[in-house]
């Protein structure tokens, strides 16, 4: 099989599976909306310290949102031989890798952002904050699909690889943290923050690059 179809038949493969087993990607999603209703109960009718404290608690909920689905990206596939039978194949396991971490941004990133014209009534944004959540979480959910997935990989074969996929993955998504809310803080005082969408972007290709290629390597030593 060729590299775009052994592409395209795991991408519909993972789709149609989202759809049949929507828990995956409503968890998530209801988790990030549950995190960001509590932080404007919990501060109360303070509207300036929460349009303050915004830009952190959105990205801590976005990155919690992604990590909880993580440990299940090649969890199934690595039990059920899946992955086995693709090694001994040689089939083009790069584009099994794509094409998974593919369908869990469209599970665990798009839901954040369809949803983000709410951030703007539940946390008081302005609308240049509100524009600046929706470009940093399009540059920067994909950054957390890849790290999740990096993560995925490494502690595959772990027993109790949610603990371990944690401390793992979190120190990386320490830069996009600070980055993503800088950007957003920027915006909400009316300060450019082109500079950080552009680190945050530089970030993105450098893992576009590299982490693809690093999944596929702990799978194969897994599996192996």
């Amino acid at each position: 099989m060729s590299i775009a179809a052994v592409f395209m038949a795991t991408f519909r493969r993972d789709l149609r599976l989202l759809a049949r087993q929507k828990s995956d990607w409503l968890n998530p999603l209801f988790f990030f909306l549950v995190v960001l209703s509590l932080f404007p109960l919990g501060i109360g009718a303070k509207p300036n310290l929460l349009r303050e404290i915004a830009p952190g608690i959105i990205w801590i909920a976005a990155l919690l949102s992604v990590l909880l689905g993580a440990e299940r990206l090649f969890k199934q596939d690595y039990r059920d031989g899946v992955l086995e039978q693709l090694v001994s194949a040689r089939l083009p396991l790069p584009a099994y890798v794509l094409a998974k971490m593919a369908a869990s941004w469209c599970a665990s990133g798009l839901p954040l952002i369809i949803v983000s014209p709410l951030l703007a009534l539940l946390l008081g944004l302005s609308e240049s904050a509100f524009v600046a959540v929706v470009a940093t979480l399009l540059l920067g959910t994909p950054l957390l699909t890849l790290l999740s997935a990096l993560g995925a990989a490494l502690t595959l074969s772990a027993d109790k690889g949610g603990i371990l996929l944690a401390l793992v993955i979190l120190p990386f998504y320490i830069p996009l943290l600070i980055f993503a809310s800088a950007a957003v803080e920027q915006a909400a005082f009316g300060l450019p923050y082109g500079a950080q969408l552009a680190i945050i972007a530089a970030m993105l290709c450098l893992a576009l690059a590299l982490v693809p290629f690093a999944v596929f390597k702990a799978l194969k030593l897994n599996v192996g």
